[in-house]
């Protein structure tokens, strides 16, 4: 896939309606599950960052059937766009932590609601046993998937010190045998995380490269309150770097610019609400900040690949 020359970069919502034919709205669910980090299997507690009432919208509540909080969203957006379309975004936790029936019946469930063309399944490295690989080649082939991974790092120093409960060697194993039966494969990375400067941001694009990625999601890091992140920052705030937007920004251009020209970009920050978080955010809406970063690549010329080293392998 060769970037528009009008394009600064491979957009997601473009590739949707490349892949669909329509316009697509992702809808979040919960569709209660927990994760292998919180009760016993790998860990306790968590990610040492980690609420996931951040990212959930008010219809997103385990209470809820998925065919409930599916309708529920389409709701709300059809207000907007009556003709739209849509992917169940199983979101909340670890979507493939389950036994293969139970799985299976939450995944069909979401695919039985009308005009929902597709499932998109976020889950952790650790928690993508071969069988699940046999039932999601076999979906493949009659329906759009995109299996998302948090990586969140390419460096296991930082995973164990966020508490994230699988090695960087994890990720790239579930990624290679995700993409190896044919299926999308997407990678969440966290930029900013504690130990890591801009040199080793940096290398991650190079690393991520060389996997077998169809799209990439960035976030930066945030402080959420309660979090053990956010104490460990109380008492030591030397350790992080809390970008400004204009740092982050810039950040991110030098990200992009290393960036295998080919791979799909989602995202570039994560918006948690205000009364979350323990730092103030920027209080910059996604579009807003998607449109300032548009502006400082014009400015810099900048593209998707430009720096990109073809031979790039990882370590």
């Amino acid at each position: 896939m060769l970037i528009c020359k009008m394009e600064r970069y491979n957009e997601y919502g473009f590739w949707l309606k490349e892949q669909l034919g329509v316009k697509v709205q992702k809808i979040s669910l919960n569709a209660g599950f927990t994760c292998p980090n919180r009760d016993g299997r790998v860990g306790t507690g968590g990610c040492t960052y980690c609420n996931n009432q951040t990212f959930n919208p008010d219809y997103c509540i385990t209470e809820k059937t998925i065919t409930q909080q599916l309708e529920e969203g389409k709701q709300f957006f059809s207000k907007k766009y009556p003709e739209m379309k849509y992917l169940a975004y199983f979101q909340a936790y670890t979507n493939t932590y389950d036994s293969l029936a139970n799985l299976k019946a939450k995944y069909e469930e979401a695919l039985s609601v009308p005009d929902v063309l597709g499932l998109v399944i976020g889950t952790r490295p650790d928690c993508m046993p071969d069988a699940l690989l046999d039932y999601l080649e076999e979906l493949n082939r009659h329906t759009f998937l995109l299996v998302e991974y948090g990586i969140e790092s390419a460096y296991d120093a930082t995973l164990s010190r966020i508490n994230r409960g699988h090695n960087h060697a994890q990720s790239v194993d579930a990624i290679t045998r995700t993409a190896a039966r044919g299926i999308p494969v997407g990678a969440h990375l966290i930029l900013g995380l504690p130990g890591e400067g801009r040199e080793a941001i940096l290398h991650e694009a190079e690393v991520l490269s060389a996997l077998p990625l169809t799209t990439l999601k960035l976030h930066q890091l945030q402080l959420i309150k309660g979090t053990r992140m956010a104490q460990e920052y109380a008492e030591h705030p030397s350790d992080f770097h809390l970008f400004t937007p204009d740092e982050y920004i810039d950040l991110v251009i030098d990200f992009i610019e290393r960036l295998r020209p080919d791979l799909i970009l989602e995202r570039f920050v994560s918006q948690s609400p205000s009364s979350l978080l323990a730092i103030p955010g920027w209080g910059l809406k996604n579009h807003e900040f998607v449109a300032k970063l548009r502006r400082r690549m014009n400015e810099r010329n900048a593209h998707q690949g430009r720096l990109y080293p073809s031979s790039t392998k990882v370590t």
